[in-house]
């Protein structure tokens, strides 16, 4: 039984599947292959397998640099740091900026117990006509 929810990386040698669909570092599909054939493909290219794909039939891999998966590594953490975690809530509060005085120091006490709260606060300012 293959490990679940691995990190993004080269999987080096330890492959799984006797047969992979391997895409090149260039994102052009090489087929359908036997694992022993990806595997000297890829150190004749001097790549690393990376596994895409693992609930497909066959299972998809990548030959890419290690470049390439440093900065696809980088790209998958920006994604999953800008997506909200489960459980956590965004409040929003809108104003014109025209706001009477009052108003302001009453939706400035909002923003406070929500932030004490531990919400998340998106204010959007509206220009006044």
């Amino acid at each position: 039984e293959p490990k679940r929810n691995t990190a993004f990386g080269s999987v080096g040698r330890r492959i799984p599947y006797r047969i992979l669909h391997v895409i090149n570092q260039d994102g052009k599909s090489l087929g359908d292959m036997h694992r022993a054939d990806a595997l000297k493909l890829m150190d004749q290219h001097n790549l690393k397998l990376v596994l895409l794909k693992e609930n497909v039939e066959p299972p998809v891999y990548k030959l890419m640099t290690g470049q390439q998966i440093h900065e696809e590594q980088l790209r998958r953490a920006e994604k999953k740091k800008a997506s909200p975690k489960p459980g956590m809530y965004i409040k929003e509060l809108s104003f014109s900026s025209a706001i009477a005085k009052n108003d302001l120091e009453t939706k400035t006490k909002q923003i406070a117990q929500w932030i004490d709260k531990k919400y998340h606060v998106k204010v959007t300012i509206r220009q006044a006509k």
